[in-house]
């Protein structure tokens, strides 16, 4: 589903992203976990297309990540959520079942909206949302066209505790769709319950890339006791 080869990028001399290589089977969770500044959040820019690789190869579905076949496949939720100041919440919607060619959107598109507890919010304009609420508005966006593919970058910052809860059980719904899902974040517990499998970054290599209970065993004799965090914190420490 996501092939990613030698992908590198820099800011003058300096490495952000630092020759990484990884890939995504169909529907498996891959929680991307690491320190700030790790490279989480570029790697993700440059594998949905918002910053230029510096050098490396990304493929969604077979097809190069820039071309208009990969961006059918995937929906991006940026860490900052962004909506149109002057779209209503419900306008989002129809703008994103326009562009996807959603058919019959608008009964998947009041679900969304009834989940994330938008229904009294529908008429109001972006600009006056609060940052959690465009970020339940962001999310509803990204779910609508129903892609194979979905990147969430930090999903949990500025939601509600009932609104973690109901995104943490989209993850599982989702999963069982057979969809494919990689979360950047560094709030471990939101992770720990879903993911199939752990990418921990460090200074913008891949230190980790195995499932919990090998990277535990991995990080201490036997890995009895250790829990993700712990995990964590022992692969990312300095030396």
């Amino acid at each position: 589903m996501l092939t990613v080869t030698n992908l590198t990028k820099k800011y003058g001399k300096q490495n952000a992203v630092d020759d990484i290589s990884f890939h995504l089977d169909g529907g498996e969770v891959v929680g991307l976990l690491g320190p700030n500044g790790a490279g989480k959040s570029t790697t993700m820019k440059c594998i949905v297309g918002l910053l230029r690789k510096t050098t490396g190869e990304i493929t969604i579905g077979g097809f190069d990540h820039l071309s208009v076949e990969a961006k059918r496949f995937f929906s991006y939720i940026p860490e900052t959520p962004y909506v149109y100041d002057l779209l209503t919440v419900w306008e989002h919607m129809q703008f994103v079942a326009q562009a996807y060619g959603v058919k019959d959107w608008k009964e998947k598109a009041s679900q969304l909206i009834e989940l994330y507890e938008l229904e009294d919010k529908k008429s109001k304009l972006g600009r006056d949302l609060s940052k959690g609420m465009r970020q339940k508005v962001s999310i509803c966006c990204a779910l609508l066209p129903d892609p194979q593919l979905l990147f969430f970058d930090e999903p949990m910052i500025g939601l509600d505790p009932k609104a973690i809860k109901n995104t943490k059980q989209v993850f599982k719904n989702l999963k069982e769709a057979g969809k494919t899902i990689l979360v950047s974040t560094h709030l471990i517990d939101s992770v720990e319950s879903i993911a199939d499998r752990i990418m921990i970054m460090k200074d913008g290599q891949i230190i980790g890339n195995d499932s919990i209970e090998n990277l535990k065993q991995q990080a201490a004799a036997g890995g009895e006791g250790l829990s993700l965090e712990d995990l964590f914190l022992e692969l990312t420490k300095d030396e």
